[in-house]
């Protein structure tokens, strides 16, 4: 079969889950091999990569290439490209991850579709664009598709792979030097998942009312393991931070169930989050369009329902 690319997302040699999902992916379509870009690959993140289907993991382990900002893993993917000549490049879906596969398409003369939530034979991806509004199929149709795939669109199985190692040297020219990192800030990370990779997510919107009030939501959330989001509304007014906002101009999440308390479900918002497997709305208004798109509906006061439900889970545990 032939050899599908997977750019690595990993943080303090931790592979994250998004890779995992990809890997998946690419094995229905081809071999997986892994890009590990960057020092720091653990022997316990090799395993990972081979549990989840890596036949050959590229590792390039110069410090420049985290030195600097995105140019330089375009530029190691581009050789990778031009070396291996893969059936398709994978990545994720990130802000950086999109950045990347924009770049790398210019340097491979290729096609790049983002945002996709699902790929199937001949590489033919899945999207909805325009806010939301449009479901479509789309393909690359000339070089070496490279498609950024949304976190939490396909459930990370194990099959285990060879994960040979194999190490990469990549020369960055001087544009790709342009950018440097010059500090680090770590941000500490609390006890729920990352919004853009839980598994589920809960948000709340204008009908919260308060800053105050978004501490149902997080109750809610803590009781099923969740991250907790907000619509823009809700972050405008000052009650959650901004970079929890989901929506068009905040960002994309797809988890497994995703329960919208008090919002709407204005099409910002929904661009955000429609792709989501299951979704429950909780509003006071029957009317609110959010209905439309959701699963399950419960059409009442928020500040009711939500600690009802928070209490009937942790009474389940």
């Amino acid at each position: 079969m032939s050899e599908i690319l997977v750019l690595v997302e990993h943080v303090d040699g931790e592979v994250k889950k998004v890779t995992l999902e990809l890997l998946t992916l690419a094995r229905s379509l081809g071999t997986p091999s892994a890009v590990w870009a960057g020092p720091g690959i653990t022997g316990d993140a090799k395993a990972r990569l081979a549990e989840y289907g890596a036949e050959k993991i590229y590792v390039a382990g110069s410090g420049d290439i985290v030195d600097h900002v995105v140019a330089p893993k375009a530029e190691l993917l581009a050789q990778l490209v031009a070396e291996k000549t893969p059936a398709a490049v994978l990545v994720a879906a990130t802000a950086e991850g999109k950045e990347i596969a924009g770049r790398l398409a210019v340097k491979t003369d290729s096609g790049v579709i983002t945002d996709a939530v699902g790929l199937g034979e001949g590489f033919v991806a899945d999207q909805s664009i325009f806010g939301g509004g449009v479901n479509v199929q789309s393909r690359v149709r000339k070089g070496t598709p490279i498609v950024a795939v949304r976190p939490n669109s396909t459930a990370p199985v194990a099959a285990a792979g060879a994960g040979a190692e194999e190490e990469v040297s990549v020369s960055l020219s001087d544009s790709a030097k342009a950018a440097r990192v010059i500090e680090r800030v770590k941000q500490e990370k609390g006890a729920r998942p990352e919004l853009t990779e839980a598994a589920i997510v809960v948000s709340g919107g204008r009908g919260v009312g308060s800053a105050e009030n978004f501490s149902i939501i997080e109750g809610l959330a803590d009781s099923l393991g969740a991250a907790v989001g907000a619509s823009r509304a809700a972050t405008d007014a000052g009650w959650y931070p901004h970079q929890f906002q989901v929506g068009q101009t905040g960002k994309t999440v797809s988890p497994q169930l995703y329960i919208a308390a008090g919002i709407s479900g204005a099409i910002q918002h929904r661009a955000g989050m429609q792709t989501a497997k299951t979704i429950v709305a909780i509003n006071k208004d029957p009317e609110a369009p959010i209905f439309e798109l959701a699963d399950y509906g419960v059409v009442g006061d928020l500040n009711q329902v939500v600690p009802q439900l928070t209490e009937e889970i942790t009474k389940r545990k």
